[in-house]
């Protein structure tokens, strides 16, 4: 009877401890790699473990507690503590329920629960199905709040696409990568593209395979992070993966029926490499990773053929002249003997005349159709490259952290450097024009730009706690440099002792930020507080280096380099004066060299509360001081009241800046830009504080300051597997920065006219604060999951924006422009359009993943609203209707480690509408597609494999 007693005890006690004894297990990601990192809470406690590095975990908790695990960049899931090893296995995929790091500084804080819209975009599912692997193309595709596109015959800009967040400038975006400022590029769009006069972030020179996720705030946040944040912010959280290398190789080209300048074939290659591994650090947590790719891309063009002129009569006397053995260049002298000699033997009828004067109009004549015969040459000779510029480059990141203890304290870093360069041409230089020196070149010739872009940043902080309080101290820098070198070009002036390569100098930009930020969260108050407060110190310094001189110079016929109004540029047979610099791009010149810097200082206050489970309230304010303008303040309050557990009301209001960037301050220089009618015009860009600004009235830049509001909504529908979030918003920004018309002196030799025959220039732009505007818009975000069988699931997002941008109240002239009846050029009309309507105002995007064990299928269709030509004639405005591209890949996995891809872009070859005749906007035939309305390219369809090795 005792053993039996003591049986049944030993029992009871054995079952207590089963009971109440750790559960212990492993987090798997989907192909059963460990996750490191990933949270195991007991349901509705605060009792919860972490994995570790071999994705192991224990916990103290019963069995048959509901166990709830997550981890950024996977599904969170439920599941039911038992006893021995649990494997827990996590779909991949960034949930809206995931704590995001933008928007909110409450460490809690989901995207659905947050008070503002936030997206959520995992790279990792991206990298392996979407056609794109540049970083502002994949955004265009996937997030409908956000236009970004490559650009063609705009010079620089042909190498650092302009991106924008619902409609406002690229410089009215702030992108932070790990929640730290990024820098802007060094580049300024001055060009006749979208973005035109803003400075944006270089988001190209991140690598896509560096990349977590990405969090897109659609909400003005000024008073949380500083000057550029008016549209939103983009905070890029990079890779903290260990134990995996990840390799992918992605090549493809278009395969369309437009392709080689519409003969159609396959054009613009495209290969890029990319890897990331990491490897852990110390014992609690600590990783080292390192991403990186390397890229070609190879240009394509969409010119059919050029349909104007190409030669006149006197290109033919060059013919016969050359044929013979002659030395062209005597051909331009007042003896016109040799000119009459060979017009003769071309049989060209001269009606007797005998000098200079007298041929000039006869040998004027056009003679193109003839010409082409008799030279073997066909129009399409006489293309530029309109598409699609070369590029070539590398990027790699790090990301370092490294725990010191077991209290939170971290030592955490990461570093950027890319390198690429460029390739893009400008117009044609026809034979029959002023700016070809025909005994080099007779057939003309196609100048280039070839740039060279060079980005590396650092970052180095570290975080801890004291006294309860979270504590970062960080610091970050980072520089942008983009320097010209001028290709197959030529300075028409210097005639014979021209180069046909030119060094054209360049821009830098440098940003270094200290960053102090304190929180808490107090869980005992309300329903929970959140305090955080900060500071930070911000220098920057923008350069402008200056080129060779042959680059921007202009000299008279004895190759004297021209100083005074007085001196005359050597002439072409027809007197017309030869431009200097080189063609295409002039060289920045000492007068444009400068170092410019400036500081800020700043300081904000944080705080968001939950008074209760349903009402949540955050309001933000921060002061900052700039060393060239002076300081501002503003303000943030946002709201979220919770109606049920499924469903938010959220709204905020807010004020904004923008400092004007240093480079709209001072840069200076002096451009080729062509007009509507595909004219050449070399307009000088001049600083605002200039001599050429104060004769016209135009005042020196101030600071943006922007108002905005917004409402919304987030529902799940547990039952149907949605979640569905609604926000419209309303911003007012006074004081836009804008770049504005071409302005020209009256030619009397008054001091503007002499202003511009010093810089080489026929007009003068300057960056101003012209206008006020107004955008107003809704966002619609609709996500489901569907679990069709044991094997296969579903993952569909609808996403749209409807937005309209729109000048409102007068222009912000001066007296002077008034009185001169200049405010039209002040603020032009192809700006208006640019502003309002060059981008698409709607945007849709369906995206549909379906996945099983071995297989991933990808459909995305994305619609894009019309556009309209920017062109400051009313009567040329084409209106380019909406259009929807298809994406489709599948991808199959072969074994654990490998995973091949086949996939398009833009499947069904759809290419935007294009330009009619009617509109005036083909320039005989250079543009078929508008170039300064983009929709979504011109490259047409884009087909591409992937291979992908993953070992872990």
């Amino acid at each position: 009877m005792k053993k039996q007693c003591f049986l049944c005890y030993a029992l009871f006690l054995s079952a207590i401890g089963i009971a109440s004894a750790q559960i212990t297990g492993t987090v798997l990601d989907e192909d059963g790699g460990p996750l490191a990192g990933a949270s195991v809470v007991i349901k509705g406690t605060t009792t919860g473990s972490t994995t570790d590095f071999d994705g192991l975990f224990a916990i103290d908790a019963e069995v048959g507690d509901q166990l709830v695990v997550s981890y950024i960049g996977y599904e969170k899931k439920e599941v039911v503590a038992k006893a021995g090893g649990m494997r827990i296995q996590l779909a991949s995929g960034v949930a809206l329920s995931e704590v995001i790091i933008v928007g909110s500084r409450n460490p809690n804080r989901t995207a659905t629960e947050s008070t503002v819209p936030v997206d959520v975009i995992d790279m990792k599912e991206l990298n392996n199905v979407a056609p794109q692997v540049n970083l502002n193309q994949i955004l265009n595709y996937v997030a409908p709040s956000f236009t970004s596109n490559t650009q063609t015959i705009s010079d620089g800009t042909d190498h650092v696409d302009p991106a924008s967040l619902r409609g406002l400038g690229p410089d009215q975006v702030l992108v932070l990568i790990n929640g730290k400022r990024r820098h802007t590029s060094s580049l300024i769009n001055v060009n006749g593209t979208f973005g035109r006069g803003s400075v944006g972030t270089d988001l190209n020179a991140i690598p896509a395979a560096a990349i977590q996720r990405i969090e897109v705030l659609r909400d003005g946040a000024a008073a949380q992070y500083g000057s550029d944040a008016i549209a939103g912010v983009i905070n890029i959280v990079l890779n903290k993966s260990v134990n995996e290398l990840n390799m992918t190789v992605t090549s493809g080209a278009n395969f369309s029926k437009n392709a080689n300048d519409q003969t159609g074939g396959v054009d613009g290659a495209t290969t890029n490499v990319a890897a990331s591994y990491g490897v852990p650090l110390g014992e609690n947590g600590g990783f080292l990773n390192l991403s990186g790719d390397f890229d070609v891309r190879q240009a394509y063009g969409r010119m059919k053929e050029w349909e104007g002129e190409v030669f006149n009569q006197y290109n033919v006397v060059e013919r016969f002249a050359g044929n013979d053995g002659y030395n062209l260049t005597n051909l331009l002298d007042d003896d016109v003997t040799d000119v009459i000699q060979y017009a003769n033997q071309a049989g060209i009828n001269l009606n007797g005349a005998t000098t200079k004067t007298e041929l000039q109009p006869i040998l004027s004549a056009d003679a193109t159709d003839a010409e082409l015969a008799a030279r073997g040459q066909q129009r399409s000779d006489y293309n530029m490259r309109v598409g699609q510029s070369a590029l070539r480059g590398g990027r790699i990141f790090a990301n370092f952290s490294l725990p010191l203890d077991d209290n939170g304290t971290e030592v955490y870093s990461f570093a950027g450097i890319s390198s690429r360069t460029g390739n893009s041409a400008g117009f044609y230089r026809l034979p029959n024009q002023s700016r070809t020196f025909t005994p080099a070149y007779n057939n003309g010739f196609l100048p280039e730009i070839n740039s060279t872009i060079k980005d590396r940043s650092l970052s180095v902080g570290i975080k801890g706690t004291i006294n309860e309080w979270d504590v970062d101290l960080s610091n970050t820098y980072g520089k942008n440099s983009f320097l010209y070198t001028i290709g197959n070009t030529f300075n028409a002036s210097m005639q014979n002792a021209s180069p046909t390569i030119f060094d054209a100098g360049g821009f830098s930009f440098a940003q270094n930020t200290a960053n102090l930020d304190v929180t808490r969260f107090f869980e005992d108050a309300m329903s929970g507080v959140n305090v955080a407060f900060g500071a930070e110190y911000r220098v920057e310094n923008y350069d402008i280096e200056a080129g060779e001189e042959a680059s921007y110079s202009q000299y008279t016929a004895d190759g004297q380099r021209i100083t005074l109004a007085s001196q005359q540029a050597s002439q072409d047979f027809f007197g017309n004066g030869r431009p200097g610099g080189s063609q295409v791009f002039p060289g920045f010149s000492p007068n444009n060299e400068l170092s410019r810097g400036r500081s800020s200082v700043a300081g904000y206050i944080d705080i968001e509360a939950d008074f209760s489970e349903k009402f949540l309230a955050s309001f933000a304010t921060r002061f900052e001081d700039y060393s060239d303008f002076g300081s501002t303040i503003n303000f943030k309050l946002a709201t979220r009241y919770k109606i049920s557990d499924n469903l938010n009301i959220r709204g905020a209001a807010n004020t904004g800046f923008r400092a004007p960037s240093l480079h709209q301050i001072n840069f200076n220089s002096t451009s080729t830009i062509f007009d509507q009618n595909g004219d050449p015009q070399e307009v000088g860009t001049f600083a605002n504080d200039s001599r050429a600004a104060k004769l016209l009235g135009i005042p020196e830049l101030k600071e943006e300051t922007s108002s905005s509001v917004s409402l919304g909504l987030t529902a799940k529908i547990p039952d149907a597997n949605l979640t569905i979030t609604v926000d419209g918003y309303y911003v007012e920004i006074n004081d836009r920065v804008v770049y504005t018309g071409q302005f020209q002196g009256p030619g009397t030799g008054t001091e503007l006219d002499n202003l511009l025959s010093q810089a080489n220039a026929t007009a003068a732009s300057f960056f101003a604060n012209a206008i006020n505007t107004e955008s107003r818009g809704l966002d619609v975000v609709i996500t489901h999951n569907a679990n069709l069988s044991d094997k296969w699931r579903l993952k569909s997002d609808l996403a749209g924006t409807f937005s309209k941008t729109n000048q409102i109240g007068d222009i912000n002239s001066s007296e002077v422009l008034e009185n001169a009846g200049l405010v039209d050029t002040y603020f032009p009309e192809d700006s208006r359009v640019y502003l309002e309507e060059a981008v698409p105002r709607t945007k849709l995007n369906l995206s549909n993943s379906l996945t099983s064990d071995k297989w991933i299928m990808f459909l995305r269709n994305v619609y894009f609203g019309e556009v309209t030509e920017a062109t400051t004639v009313v009567e040329n405005q084409q209106v380019f209707g909406t259009k929807i591209v298809t994406d489709l890949s599948i991808g199959y996995k072969a074994t654990d480690a490998l995973t091949l891809t086949l996939g398009a872009n833009n499947l069904l070859d759809i290419y935007p509408d294009r330009a009619e005749d009617q509109f005036n906007n083909r320039s005989s035939g250079r543009f078929d597609w508008s170039r300064r309305a983009q929709q979504f390219g011109i490259g047409g369809r884009f087909l591409f494999a992937r291979v992908n090795f993953t070992l872990k």
